[in-house]
């Protein structure tokens, strides 16, 4: 259902359920889960999260929801599968890339956003699709849209579930970059590639100042900033940065 890879110092992992657009069932989330924390690991710096086939994630997989007490079933996956995983992504001190190659539907769509850097085809889909079926947006849906894309649009796609290609996405900001379809796999590569061999200790300082920044107060924020920056001034890629400077050559980060 998912396939985990290490390349390099990169931590791939795939959604591999295509003959259902990679819907999310139970166990579908438990594997992202325990590959989201080996990601953890010291040898990883950089998470690259990507799907096989035509389709990123139509969501939640609601054959699941059949034959039991729907509502118990729908409060447990959120419960137990969705928030646990928008957690993780959120507080893993790594950077997380979400490349999304194909639709991107309701928690599917939510699942990609939540990532710190998200790229996409051009041509893609991402629907919040909840509303078709009587569902409000799950997996981060109500807390992320807004602060990426404003108030009111935000409320009008959750409304309405319009679609949003990858272009359109880019142009109002929900995602970091999206690409001409046959470049998007080569190029989304790159960019994990390159975070690879940045300075990943202070990528993970600088990916939690700017989560805190979204519920801090001014003063609370820049006390956060001065500790995180005493932080990133003890590691060993800070000394590397300014040796390398001094030096006039390029710095070889290590990620600690």
């Amino acid at each position: 259902m998912t396939i985990f890879e290490k390349i390099g110092s990169i931590g791939k992992i795939t959604l591999n359920r295509p003959e259902v657009y990679h819907s999310v069932n139970a166990q579908m989330a438990k594997e992202l889960h325990e590959h989201l924390d080996r990601c953890k690991e010291g040898d990883i710096r950089v998470v690259f999260i990507t799907a096989t086939g035509k389709a990123f994630c139509a969501g939640q997989d609601l054959k699941e929801t059949m034959g039991g007490d729907i509502v118990e079933i729908i409060g447990h996956a959120v419960d137990q599968h969705y928030n646990p995983l928008v957690k993780r992504i959120h507080h893993l001190a790594k950077p997380v890339v979400c490349a999304v190659n194909g639709m991107a539907v309701g928690a599917g769509a939510n699942l990609a956003l939540v990532c710190d850097i998200v790229l996409a085809k051009e041509s893609v889909n991402f629907i919040q699709a909840f509303s078709k079926i009587g569902l409000i947006p799950d997996t981060a849906g109500t807390y992320i849209l807004p602060r990426l894309v404003g108030f009111k649009k935000a409320l009008g796609l959750a409304m309405l579930a319009d679609k949003v290609t990858g272009k359109q996405a880019e142009k109002m900001g929900m995602i970091y970059k999206a690409f001409p379809d046959d470049q998007f796999e080569s190029e989304s590569w790159k960019i994990a590639e390159r975070l690879a061999e940045m300075p990943t200790k202070a990528l993970a300082l600088t990916k939690k100042a700017y989560n805190e920044s979204m519920t801090n107060d001014l003063n609370t924020q820049l006390e956060l900033e001065k500790d995180l920056q005493i932080a990133a001034g003890q590691t060993h890629d800070f000394a590397e940065g300014v040796m390398a400077f001094v030096q006039k050559r390029k710095p070889v980060f290590k990620g600690k």
